[in-house]
């Protein structure tokens, strides 16, 4: 990517530039056969709404903190890219109560109730699809986020050297995200433009992070991510690093 990219959002966009059709994110729920994948285009798409709707009707800004109580999963890639799009700091170690936005999954709403301002609630189902009842005290993401807008501006320009994100209790700017995913890349056997690394690691480390997102981005690759992969079995699993055309691996 561009040598002046300096936060994640950046790389998002110069990924947009450089080739907005090719595949970025291919998600896998091996609990229950979904499947998804979205090119860079289409990702962007749903970082610029998300973005607003975080920006807009939530009143985020720069500084504030926004509780990630979510696995690995494709919606969740795109609150990081739309938390690091607005200058907030997204906080995968999930205190709610010290939050000033929570996002949740259906399995934590009830940690999620700590959070003393907005709260927003993902079902994680299949394409995106709405809470059959909206959780109480919750707006339902699948609900607010189609009706907005399809481009995103900040109010303020986003300091690369300001807070960006927390995990596993240590907190990074947005230049140390990409500096770092850079760095750590060919580790990850990221070699560059055309590089795809398939991951069954988690949202709650650095390593499942940059794994599952970040060094991706910041090396012009892709992601096949996969939620519960350990329900795969290893023939399975060689099927699809061949389907895929995965060339490295992380779980």
């Amino acid at each position: 990517m561009n040598a002046t990219d300096r936060t994640p959002a950046d790389l998002l966009r110069s990924a947009l530039a450089a080739d907005p059709g090719r595949p970025l994110v291919t998600f896998y729920d091996d609990a229950t056969g979904e499947r998804v994948e979205l090119s860079v285009a289409t990702f962007a798409n749903w970082v610029a709404k998300t973005a607003n709707l975080l920006q807009g009707d939530l009143g985020a800004g720069p500084g504030d903190r926004v509780a990630l109580l979510l696995p690995a999963h494709w919606q969740t890639a795109v609150w990081l890219l739309a938390c690091s799009s607005v200058g907030v700091v997204a906080d995968m170690d999930g205190d709610a109560a010290a939050a000033d936005v929570v996002v949740s999954g259906p399995d934590s709403l009830d940690a999620a109730r700590a959070c003393g301002g907005e709260r927003v609630a993902l079902a994680l189902r299949p394409l995106g699809g709405r809470f059959p009842e909206v959780p109480g005290g919750f707006l339902d993401y699948a609900v607010e986020v189609p009706g907005q807008g399809d481009r995103f501006v900040p109010f303020s320009p986003v300091d690369p050297e300001g807070a960006a994100l927390i995990v596993a209790g240590r907190e990074f700017s947005s230049a140390e995200v990409v500096e770092r995913a850079r760095v750590e890349a060919t580790g990850l056997g990221l070699a560059g433009p055309g590089s795809r690394i398939l991951s069954g690691l988690g949202f709650d480390t650095w390593e499942g992070l940059n794994a599952g997102l970040y060094g991706a981005l910041a090396t012009g690759g892709s992601v096949v991510l996969c939620r519960n992969l350990g329900v795969l079995g290893e023939e399975s699993l060689a099927k699809r690093i061949e389907s895929e055309r995965v060339t490295a691996v992380a779980r």
